[in-house]
This record gives C-alpha cells, structure tokens and sequence, in this order.
C-alpha cells in the first residue's frame, strides 16, 4: 500500500481523501477534518470554518487543537478537562484533538474510499482507530472512531463547525425532537478575561426560538448569525423515542433511532446535516461564536461560526464534571459511558448536504428513504439525499 505524501493545507500537515463528489483534508495533528468541499450541481460548496489564525505565528504555549482548528474532530474526553480525574490530566477535547495521528492506509473498493489513522492515547491507554470513508455519488463524510483498549467512565463527542455566510439569519438550524434544552449553567466567558455572553446562565428552554438572555428578553439561537460580539452555549438532549429510524445494517430488519441537526442556507441553495446514533452521542452541544472572545487569538475575530457539536457529555465542562454527578446526570441524563476493554466502543458520525429550492426554509424532518435520507421542509417540500444510513450503526 501506497503511502501519500502529506500535504500543507492552510498551515497544517495534512492527508487528502477524495470521491467524485467530495474532497477532504484531515490534519496529522488533532486529526481534524477540514477543509472539505462538497460538489453540488456544479458548485462547490466549503461550509465548515477554519480558524483565522490557521496561517499566522501564534504563541507556542497554544494548545496544538487551537493552532489546528477547523471543520470537525473528535474529542475524548470531550471539554476543557480544567479538573484532573482520578491523575489524568487530559488537555482541552482531549488527545485524540491535539495529538500527531499515524497515517494506517486508503483502501478503495465498489466506489468506497476509506482513510484509516490510529492513535496510542497515553494519558489513559487506549488505541483508537479513526476512519473517513466517503461514497461515489454521495455528498457526504462517514466517520467512525473505535475506542479500544481503555477501561473506565470517558466522555466524548465530535466538534463539526459550520461557517455561515456574512448575513443576519442567513443559515436557519433545526434538530430532531428533543427532550431537554439548557443554556450553559456556569459562566462561559467573563467580562474581566475579554469574553462576553449574552444568553442567561442555566435558563432552561423548549424552543429554540425563544431562548432567554441576560437582559430579561429572548432571543431566537435558531436563526443565525445573530448576536454579534457574543460567545453562548447551550445543550440539547435528544428525545430517543421521537426520533426517526434507520436500518440497523444490510442483515436483518431491525430498526434504530437516528437523530439528526441540519443547517438551511436558502439563499444558497443547500442544507447541511448531520446524523449520528443518539444511544452513543445523546446531546448536541451549540457553540454560538461570533466575536465574543477578545483574547489572543480570537481577537474578536472567530465570528459567524457555530460549533453543533455531537456528544455524551456534561456540556464542555470535561471529565471530572462529565462522571461525577451533575445537573444532566441526576435527571437520568447520560454524560459519560464506561469504557470496557473486552468491548470496544464505536461512534458513527454522517455529515453531508443537499441541494435544496429557494422555498425550502427549514428542516422539519428527516427520514430514512429507500435511496437515502428524505428532508422535509416546514414549508412542505422534499428532497431526497443519497446516503448510506446503515453506516450509523455499522463499521466501515
């Protein structure tokens, strides 16, 4: 097997994987996947973020995740991870975002293509197999990691950061049902270290809508950008029993809950999404970041960014507040699973797109089809997006 050379991409060593309908770059460091360009209907469409420092001098103590950040990576354990568990002191979103990965082959077979990195964690040994596979015909990324070796409660979870176009309101993002909606409970910037947050500490919320802030009012998280000059958080938990199905796999007729977040851009055409196992990843996490960090190297510049972000976790507090008991956890919440050595965890993550017509002003709902995945607008429209959607619940 070939080896390919790695490339330099927006200053940072990475691989490349292609189909004919999607190009991607993953970095050796953090493994983070982006930039990826989507082709659609002769367009190309590039709808994830890449840090506006990615190509400067910055201060050598910058954690590697931070230097590298962009797209999506995975995160174990998932937070700031501030808090030492039981001796280990993992970094922010952990190993697996700021570690060198070990390139471990591209196989290709029946329009498949599949990139397969590994990384030796040492902070708790484990191994931990990341795979990109990408499908011809299909506008999307099939990520999979397999957690393997390591013993013990870990949170974990994937960091996807749409980048949305310079306009109030011009993405609109909807999700499956969920059961529960929080605002971060802590602070999560502060005035006296250049950070700002505008939405209400802990207020709880059953619409996106109408979510409160610190000014009395509420504001709606659902359309954006919005808020310029502040930096918010919020958590969704997903309502399993509400959630469509899938085919577990090829063999058998079982069927599984997907969850899903989508991203309408109508006057551009497309919509982003997302679907992931809710049984493995049971929140989605919104990182709202539009210039409300002024502190190096965000210099109130990472703007019009949103971070919808796949996780089993206690928000991005880390491991220690993740297994420990915490608001989300004594609500029967889960906010870490346990890591079993003799059995290996697997998390599935698709991202993809859709062309969608100029009508087409939100996603209402998404079902899996006989071709694909069918996304249904609240206006009343269809689309139909080729996917392989038994690749949630099966390994590639």
């Amino acid at each position: 097997m070939t080896k390919p050379a790695k490339k330099v991409v927006l200053g940072q060593p990475s691989w490349r994987l292609a189909s004919d309908k999607v190009e991607l770059f993953v970095t050796e460091t953090g493994g983070h996947v982006g930039p990826v360009t989507f082709s659609l209907r002769g367009r190309k469409i590039k709808p994830y973020s890449v840090a506006p420092w990615a190509q400067e001098k910055t201060d050598p103590k910058l954690p590697p995740i931070i230097k590298a950040l962009r797209g999506d990576f995975f995160c174990m354990p998932f937070g700031g991870n501030a808090k030492p568990f039981r001796g280990e002191k993992h970094p922010v979103h952990g190993e697996t975002a700021n570690a060198k990965w070990s390139f471990g082959g591209i196989t290709s077979h029946d329009g498949r293509t599949c990139l397969q990195l590994n990384l030796d964690t040492k902070i708790r040994k484990a191994r931990v197999d990341k795979r990109i596979g990408l499908v011809n015909g299909h506008n999307a990324v099939y990520c999979q990691h397999i957690v393997s070796g390591a013993r013990g409660p870990m949170n974990f979870g994937h960091h996807a950061m749409v980048k949305f176009p310079d306009c109030p309101g011009s993405g609109v993002i909807s999700t499956s049902p969920f059961a529960y909606a929080q605002v971060y409970p802590g602070a999560f910037e502060t005035p006296e270290n250049r950070g700002y947050s505008q939405l209400e500490a802990g207020a709880r919320f059953t619409s996106l809508e109408q979510v409160p802030t610190v000014f009395g009012t509420t504001t709606d998280v659902s359309r954006y950008p919005a808020r310029r000059g502040w930096e918010d958080l919020v958590l969704l938990v997903a309502d399993i029993a509400a959630c469509p199905t899938a085919p577990a796999g090829l063999l058998g007729n079982e069927l599984k809950a997907f969850a899903w977040t989508a991203v309408t851009f109508p006057k551009e055409g497309y919509v982003w999404f997302a679907l992931k196992d809710p049984a493995v990843l049971r929140s989605t996490v919104f990182w709202i970041s539009n210039g409300g960090r002024h502190y190096p190297p965000w210099n109130g510049r990472h703007v019009n960014v949103m971070g919808l972000e796949e996780v089993t976790s206690y928000f991005p507090d880390g491991i220690s507040e993740s297994v420990g008991e915490n608001l989300l956890s004594a609500q029967g919440i889960p906010t870490c699973l346990r890591l079993d050595p003799a059995r290996p965890l697997v998390v599935n993550y698709i991202t993809a797109v859709a062309p969608v017509p100029r009508r087409f002003d939100r996603v209402a709902a998404i079902k899996a089809g006989e071709r694909g995945v069918v996304l249904k607008s609240a206006s009343g429209l269809a689309v139909t997006a080729p996917l392989d959607t038994a690749l949630l619940f099966s390994q590639l």
